[in-house]
């Protein structure tokens, strides 16, 4: 990859949370929940730099002693309610990226590889029509509406699953898209995004207290090896 290809990763993270108390910090493996992500941003060769958004001071000072080389971001006092949509604080956090591409990913996801950051980065790079690139989990199973209604399947057909068109669940574990497209379209998605598809258990996520036990068996399993 061209050392001109180049990203500013992005991490915010609040203090609160409204499902996990404290799940920012809250320890996996001996380090504070934030350290895994971090240091794999920090492994990944075209990650220019690392920057934290938060409103933590738990947070910046942590990551002020274990990571001295991380960007530290104030996130503004308007920005901080739980309901303020993602785009809006990646507008504002933006405005201290170095790099005109930016990686945005969420401490939430501690079992991300760099290798898989890198990949993304490089698919963002290397299509000559995405403006995005966006992680997601690829499902091929029989899926219904809210409604009971096929969403990818014949019922009267019953095809085997693994012959069923894939479908994608939007994993939130990494997004790459330039300051551009947010600009342009207050979306970090912009208008012709590319799914990079992620494994299931790299891809957990830690959203409710169910999730945070599972990260800490997967941990403690060693499945996902160093992070």
């Amino acid at each position: 990859m061209s050392q001109s290809h180049r990203v500013s990763a992005v991490v915010p993270m609040r203090h609160s949370s409204e499902r996990v108390r404290g799940k920012n910090y809250r320890d996996l493996g001996g380090v504070p929940l934030f350290h895994h992500v971090v240091r794999a941003l920090l492994a990944t060769p075209s990650v220019a730099e690392v920057i934290i958004d938060t409103d933590s001071q738990l947070i910046m000072s942590d990551a002020a002693q274990h990571f001295p080389s991380v960007k530290l971001v104030e996130r503004p006092e308007h920005l901080r309610d739980g309901h303020t949509p993602m785009n809006d604080v990646l507008e504002n956090t933006m405005n201290h990226a170095v790099e005109d591409v930016l990686l945005q990913t969420h401490s939430t996801n501690p079992f991300v590889r760099p290798a898989t950051f890198e990949a993304a980065i490089r698919m963002y790079f290397e299509s000559e029509h995405c403006d995005s690139v966006f992680g997601v989990t690829q499902i091929q199973g029989r899926l219904w509406s809210h409604d009971v209604r096929p969403l990818n399947h014949d019922p009267k057909v019953l095809a085997r699953t693994q012959d069923l068109d894939p479908v994608y669940f939007e994993n939130s574990c990494v997004y790459v898209f330039s300051k551009e497209t947010l600009q342009s379209t207050g979306n970090r998605l912009g208008v012709h995004p590319l799914p990079h598809a992620i494994d299931a258990v790299e891809s957990i996520d830690i959203d409710e207290e169910s999730d945070f036990k599972l990260a800490e068996a997967v941990e403690a399993a060693g499945l996902m090896g160093a992070s």
